[in-house]
């Protein structure tokens, strides 16, 4: 195993798009959605064993999360705890990760990665992943990992590629925003498109000129911190001088703008799970294609009902009749029930019902 990969998690986000199980005190990477016994952040932690040692694995956050993630992951170390005392988006919180590897290791490599998704294929994940390593080890490229469209989804941005580059890295011509579904029609059938899944592979250094080349503000605020990382001094520093950063993502300021950016096609069984429909996906179903979250499924019945997804308490009985195609969710203080194919409504729903009632609800 190579000393010189890294591995960043990405742990910040609310999850609202998962509201009501997934709130502000404990947002969808925290829970065990699928009843496995782990959360996603811990399967995510698992899934990077192959790829570099448990003590070259970082997770960045907010702070309000450090105690969670102390909790679900003992085997850190305070150091492998990055907390951003403000939600600044991407750009900013890989940069923060990337300056203190840096620090560490002069020479790494290192795998950013989203702690919510679900990759069946861990096998050929982590293979994808050390060839991809390797690859940015040695060449002056930016690499992101793009999945094989299965079908045309209108949730996902797309990679477009020069598919006459010499596989298995392919030079990407443009990252095309959530595209409706004509053009997502089009970009799966043209073959020289695949998912964006916002799982990237850098070199620090290859980055960082990146980062001082296109986004020089984030650069120029957060190196001010070099004497910082890795000391007593480090979370001072990010109090003051982290909320003064554009808040702005990694794609917006790098991937779309930089001209050595690669891809990497990859068959892994990904699913960002970032909403209830893509969970009604991978759950089992029964017999009239309802998924059952709980504990206790033989409790949850469904009479003439259909195509739902059901989140209940475990040990409590639920009954549900003549519904069709919808989103049900007993969670805590919520009891969500929504159309599914409405269902990107939900965060904004959330949003207003919040602001209305208070904080209690998220």
């Amino acid at each position: 195993m190579n000393s010189n990969n890294y591995v960043v998690i990405m742990a910040g986000g609310i999850g609202s798009r998962f509201w009501p199980s997934s709130r502000r005190d404990k947002p969808k990477q925290f829970l065990d959605i699928l009843g496995l016994g782990k959360s996603f952040l811990q399967l995510t932690f698992d899934r990077f064993a192959g790829v570099c040692p448990p003590s070259n694995i970082f997770i960045v956050t907010n702070k309000a999360y450090k105690a969670i993630i102390q909790e679900q992951l003992p085997q850190l170390s305070e150091q492998q705890i990055l907390t951003e005392p403000s939600r600044n988006d991407t750009a900013p919180c890989i940069t923060y990760a990337a300056l203190k590897i840096r620090k560490i290791n002069p020479n790494a490599n290192f795998v950013v990665a989203p702690s919510d998704h679900i990759i069946l294929k861990e096998n050929t994940f982590v293979d994808h992943i050390n060839q991809g390593l390797d690859f940015v080890a040695n060449n002056d490229a930016l690499l992101t990992l793009g999945i094989q469209p299965h079908h045309p989804n209108t949730g996902y941005g797309y990679i477009h590629f020069d598919k006459t580059t010499p596989p298995p890295f392919y030079k990407v011509h443009q990252f095309k925003e959530k595209p409706n579904l004509e053009n997502a029609k089009k970009f799966v059938a043209s073959g020289t498109y695949l998912w964006n899944a916002g799982i990237f592979v850098w070199n620090v250094n290859t980055l960082l000129a990146a980062i001082q080349s296109f986004a020089p503000e984030v650069y120029q605020i957060l190196n001010q911190g070099e004497d910082a990382w890795c000391t007593t001094n480090e979370q001072a520093f990010l109090d003051e001088f982290y909320p003064t950063t554009p808040s702005i993502s990694i794609d917006y300021a790098l991937m779309e703008k930089a001209k050595n950016i690669f891809t990497m096609p990859a068959d892994i069984g990904w699913s960002d799970l970032g909403t209830w429909a893509s969970l009604h996906q991978q759950f089992n179903k029964d017999e009239q294609n309802n998924a059952i979250s709980s504990s206790t499924p033989d409790l949850v019945q469904t009479l003439n009902t259909r195509n739902c997804m059901v989140r209940s308490k475990d040990g409590k009985m639920v009954v549900i009749k003549d519904l069709e195609n919808y989103i049900v969710v007993d969670e805590e203080n919520v009891l969500l029930i929504y159309p599914k194919d409405k269902e990107q409504e939900i965060k904004q729903v959330s949003k207003d019902l919040g602001a209305r009632f208070g904080d209690e609800y998220l």
